[in-house]
């Protein structure tokens, strides 16, 4: 269908990487339990944005230049595992009471998300690893078949993000209640930011 070889394993397939934790999930769970629906929602939209410009820039090639030349593409690791790293130290040592120490708007929370999403070296190369496997070489029908493929993800992806924040929301408002959960559920995901950073630079 739309030059895809199996388009029920590769929605399938999708779905499942969906679940693997990462920071993008994480920062989806951040995001809604400080800021609310509107925060999470934000979030759900730079990661989709995030993921669609990763997505048509591995389409274009730029996956193909990142593989070609190694020192840039260890530069964007080192970029993107900082970044991480920044944010979880900046959540780490915030006080109790002082909330995150991040300004609480919906429009913080999209940029901050959207660059955690961009700032993912290794998504670029999962999107170089993953469609080639569900394209059919003899039916494709070039920015037809890319398309259906994006369309697909972006469905799918909203779908699961909007899951994520509703869920996080609705626990989020009991766990607010008490301030020493929340001080040591933001520490906790600091901890992690930094984790997902470091895990960036070390993994191969």
């Amino acid at each position: 269908m739309f030059g895809i070889s199996d388009y029920g394993a590769f929605a399938a397939a999708f779905v499942l990487l969906l679940f693997l934790p990462g920071p993008g999930n994480l920062a989806l769970i951040s995001s809604a339990s400080k800021g609310g629906m509107a925060g999470g929602l934000a979030s759900v939209l730079g990661l989709l944005l995030g993921d669609q410009i990763l997505l048509w820039l591995t389409v274009a090639g730029v996956a193909a230049v990142l593989k070609s030349y190694p020192s840039l593409f260890t530069a964007l690791q080192w970029a993107g595992a900082a970044y991480l790293v920044w944010l979880g130290g900046k959540m780490l040592l915030s006080k109790s009471g002082q909330g995150p120490g991040l300004q609480i708007t919906p429009g913080y929370y999209f940029r901050e998300t959207l660059l955690i999403t961009l700032l993912n070296p290794k998504a670029i190369m999962f999107y170089l690893a993953f469609f080639p496997q569900f394209i059919d070489p003899v039916h494709h029908q070039g920015w037809v078949t890319f398309g259906v493929m994006a369309g697909t993800i972006a469905v799918l992806g909203f779908a699961y993000c909007f899951g994520v924040v509703w869920v996080t929301h609705h626990m989020a408002e009991r766990i607010r209640a008490n301030p020493k959960w929340t001080s040591w559920l933001q520490k906790l995901a600091g901890v992690c930011l930094i984790g997902f950073g470091l895990r960036m630079v070390v993994a191969k």
